[in-house]
């Protein structure tokens, strides 16, 4: 029995070994005669020693404490808050990825400002130029998706700027979105004018945003905003159709509907008499097309 309870008590762990047994001697063993109980007292003594879940493996350890660190007690120590809504909102840290340096600094604050009111010449001069000079600047500006219409009405030189150099970003489907769902203005069609005219904008974008004004003209109450913005409107859209930027045959219905629902007002019918131009146009082309053998133009 010794040799199996030294077997059993070398498997132990350190700290198991090094406590005190559950087991302890009796002080006081019965010395009566004729109470002799010799096979009792070795099963009881295998079964407190050897067998399974034994007294043995149940020692006296010594408690590991654990005791907290002191609370380092500075100004600057946070407090901990437990959040009282499960909505959380992502904070943009300006200062990573960019040198801590006046020129940093000063464009992000020109930008903050420029969201908030109209800049200064110089001031839109400056962003414009450190942005030619160094175009992944832009990331570093601290314009979000949700800031651009504020950017776009107060100052919509600096947005057409941001977002040109944002065309490479894996952000601008939401920056597009933002900009074609925003309020319609003069200011805003200003930007996508521009930026049609200057990149390849998505087709389904310019065509929401054209739906778009189109309700807004619509909706809208007051008599002269209606006929102003109906003006804005109708040059916007011969603009795209001059330069080619759209198909006016995905469009077609809807800009006719809104000419004749505003053919009162001289851009509107204007705009009107340039779709009827097109449509006839594209009808004797198909007719020459048609008719002549081989499928060419005669003049061919």
């Amino acid at each position: 029995m010794l040799a199996v309870l030294l077997s059993q008590h070398s498997t132990l762990p350190i700290r198991t070994r090094l406590g005190r047994s559950c087991v302890v001697a009796d002080p006081g063993p019965d010395t009566q005669p004729g109470r002799s109980e010799s096979t009792a007292v070795s099963l009881t003594a295998e079964a407190l020693l050897c067998g399974e879940g034994s007294g043995v493996d149940l020692p006296f350890e010594a408690p590991l404490l654990r005791p907290p660190p002191p609370l380092h007690v500075a100004e600057d120590e946070l407090t901990w808050l437990n959040p009282k809504s499960a909505s959380a909102e992502v904070q943009w840290d300006l200062s990573m990825c960019i040198s801590n340096n006046s020129k940093g600094m000063e464009l992000r604050r020109i930008m903050q400002a420029a969201c908030q009111g109209a800049l200064l010449p110089q001031q839109s001069e400056q962003i414009t130029a450190e942005l030619e000079a160094d175009p992944k600047l832009v990331y570093h500006l601290g314009l979000t998706p949700r800031k651009l219409p504020d950017l776009v009405e107060n100052n919509p030189i600096v947005a057409i700027e941001v977002l040109l150099r944002l065309m490479e970003s894996n952000q601008i489907t939401e920056y597009f979105s933002i900009l074609v769902n925003m309020e319609m203005s003069l200011h805003s069609l200003e930007v996508v004018n521009r930026l049609t005219s200057l990149v390849d904008l998505p087709a389904e974008f310019i065509h929401l945003y054209i739906s778009n004004c189109i309700a807004s003209c619509e909706n809208m109450k007051d008599k002269y905003m209606q006929n102003r913005l109906v003006r804005l409107v109708c040059v916007f859209l011969q603009s795209l159709i001059r330069n080619k930027i759209i198909n006016i045959k995905d469009i077609y219905i809807e800009v006719q509907a809104f000419c004749i629902e505003f053919s009162r007002i001289r851009e509107a019918a204007g705009l009107f008499r340039c779709l009827k131009t097109l449509e006839g146009g594209e009808q004797v082309t198909m007719q020459l097309t048609v008719g002549s053998p081989n499928g060419h133009s005669p003049a061919s």
